[in-house]
């Protein structure tokens, strides 16, 4: 078991009806509110009303900035930033998924300098300074309402890239499962699969915690048992409860504690199917795992068996390990082919140069030469 540091600043604010403390939560840090959403989801659920009724009761002023796509656009958080400088915006609230979080999260950054948003992403520049971010969350997947992680698109240099900061951490991040009920099967779906994805990528890792894989079991076992009753009643609080409070447990930092590393070779993949071919986050992930595990599968030794036999109950080869997980992702209705989503396979030599653009890689287990398109090969 590897020393650690414990870190984790963002209050989480978990509940039915808990945006009543939205306002005044906002009030600590200021006034004047650059407000972050999706492409139209929230106006028609309602809650950018309900919001926007919230803040402006409140005496706060609300500037705006609509239409940040499932899978962020770089161009769309410059954007966003310009706005928030022209109107000197105090704070940055962001009300969405992940995709409308990590670039909230961004934008917070890109504000306060005058560099592009990208010089982060590729290392140019460090974040030094950022607004206070505050989060409403209204898809339970990737865990970006409490962690320092943002990931976003370059279509031009034809890469998705992350960063992570102690600066990006949500101020405070409010949760109501209720706001999730109108999220439509596939997506939520998707963040189930998320959801477990995430603690795949600690369990093959690097390093030795029991404690930690025991908390990695317990929430993909969370989500095994609340995700599939969810899928037939999309409308079920507690059910939202359990998905919403698993997903922020799976990326909050609590499981890699006394581990070395993730791996996140998979996230790595993934970034490139979305940069590709938009494919949903969670979707791609589904779609990578099953064969990064048989690409790997010699590699990782007893990790694949032991991951199934915890996950399923019963003794499992590598191989049936890897079988029964791809089976689970399929009931869930998410694609583990890309011919499941009419990709063609002509399209091999496009995802081997755009991982070798990306330099596409795990923290444990690295990719060798020709790894990428045998990787590939196996998504067909």
């Amino acid at each position: 078991m590897e020393n650690f540091i414990a870190f984790n600043p963002t209050s989480l604010h978990f509940g039915r009806n808990i945006l009543s403390e939205l306002a005044p939560v906002i009030r600590l840090f200021g006034t004047r509110v650059l407000l972050v959403y999706g492409q139209g989801s929230v106006k028609r659920s309602g809650l950018y009303n309900r919001v926007m009724h919230l803040l402006t009761a409140a005496g706060l002023e609300v500037f705006e900035y609509g239409g940040i796509r499932s899978n962020p656009l770089i161009e769309d958080v410059e954007a966003a930033a310009a706005i928030g400088r022209q109107y000197k915006a105090e704070v940055v609230l962001a009300v969405g998924g992940g995709s409308v979080i990590d670039s909230a999260k961004t934008i917070a950054l890109t504000i306060p300098v005058s560099h592009p948003a990208w010089d982060f992403f590729i290392g140019k520049a460090t974040p030094k300074e950022g607004l206070p971010l505050i989060t409403v969350l209204t898809l339970a997947a990737t865990g970006s309402e409490m962690n320092a992680i943002a990931v976003v698109s370059n279509k031009a240099e034809k890469l998705k890239a992350p960063i992570r900061s102690p600066l990006a951490f949500p101020k405070h991040s409010f949760l109501d499962p209720a706001v999730t009920m109108t999220v439509p099967r596939d997506y939520t779906a998707y963040g189930v699969a998320d959801l477990i994805a995430h603690c795949m990528e600690v369990w093959f890792g690097a390093g030795d915690c029991p404690m930690s894989d025991k908390l990695i079991l317990s929430i993909i076992r969370e989500a095994m048992e609340a995700g599939p009753p969810l899928l037939n009643d999309l409308k079920n609080y507690e059910l939202r409860a359990r998905i919403m409070y698993a997903a922020t447990l799976a990326l909050n930092g609590l499981t890699m504690q006394g581990k070395v590393s993730g791996d996140w070779g998979v996230h790595a993949v993934g970034h490139v199917l979305s940069l590709l071919y938009d494919v949903p986050h969670g979707a791609s992930l589904t779609i990578v795992y099953p064969a990064w595990m048989r690409l790997f599968k010699k590699d990782l030794g007893s990790r694949i068996p032991d991951l199934g036999t915890r996950m399923f109950g019963e003794e499992l080869s590598a191989d049936q390990a890897i079988g029964r997980i791809e089976d689970f992702f399929l009931s869930l209705g998410c694609p583990v082919r890309l011919r499941d989503l009419n990709i063609p396979n002509t399209s091999i030599e496009e995802m081997v140069e755009a991982m070798k653009i990306g330099k596409v890689n795990g923290m444990n287990l690295k990719f060798g030469e020709g790894d990428y398109r045998r990787l590939a090969e196996l998504f067909y």
